[in-house]
């Protein structure tokens, strides 16, 4: 079964050039670009995308605002969002992933980058990997004090979820962290699942925000 995606972006060049690139995977297809962020948005509503690629800044409405619209509307299945972004370090980008994006990518990044970007969001995880993506997240985080009064939800996890939700915000994937526990990848999932039922968390992404606002881990 094939991967749909839409493309949203306000520069036809990158539309087409992204779209003919994930065209050609054999288990990805393009199903609609849009110029702008309300554009996308009603045809996410309309084609129900499995994949949102959406540039940060757009007209109409920007890529936060879209993803924020789209988020709202609670389609399900849910798209899974990837932020597309001409710089390393964007507040706007960090908001997208306290909403419930699924990543960032930057648009300079290599080919095959964008390809496995799209099969890694719409296999359920969160583009955490890359350096940039904890870049990110650690340079704003010190702009923001940790918030306080989620002890009583960081209280319900166990001592290994909790330690899960360290290496999770570390951008560690499943299996890296099955690795690191020296447990089964299966055995990782279900902690993943238990800490974002738990904490009420739409995904690993936002995970990471949670531990990073929350100080289970701190910038650096």
């Amino acid at each position: 079964m094939s991967i749909s995606v839409l493309i949203a972006d306000d520069q036809a060049m990158v539309r087409q050039g992204f779209g003919a690139l994930l065209a050609a995977q054999p288990d990805i297809s393009v199903i609609g670009d849009a110029p702008d962020g309300r554009a996308a948005v009603q045809q996410v509503v309309q084609l129900r995308p499995d994949v949102v690629l959406m540039d940060v800044r757009m007209p109409e409405l920007n890529g936060l605002e879209a993803a924020a619209d789209i988020m709202s509307r609670r389609l399900d299945p849910a798209p899974k969002v990837l932020m597309l972004t001409t710089f390393d370090i964007d507040d706007y980008v960090y908001e997208a992933l306290r909403l419930g994006a699924s990543g960032f990518l930057l648009k300079d990044a290599p080919a095959d980058e964008l390809v496995r970007a799209v099969r890694v969001v719409a296999a359920g995880e969160s583009l955490l990997a890359p350096s940039i993506t904890r870049r990110l997240i650690e340079e704003v985080t010190r702009r923001r004090p940790a918030q306080q009064g989620s002890s009583a939800a960081l209280a319900q996890l166990t001592g290994r979820e909790r330690e899960v939700l360290e290496l999770i915000a570390t951008g560690m994937s499943n299996a890296e962290i099955a690795g690191h526990l020296f447990v089964a990848e299966q055995t990782v999932k279900t902690h993943v699942g238990k800490v974002l039922a738990k904490l009420s968390l739409r995904d690993r992404a936002q995970a990471v925000v949670f531990a990073y606002e929350n100080g289970v881990v701190t910038p650096g």
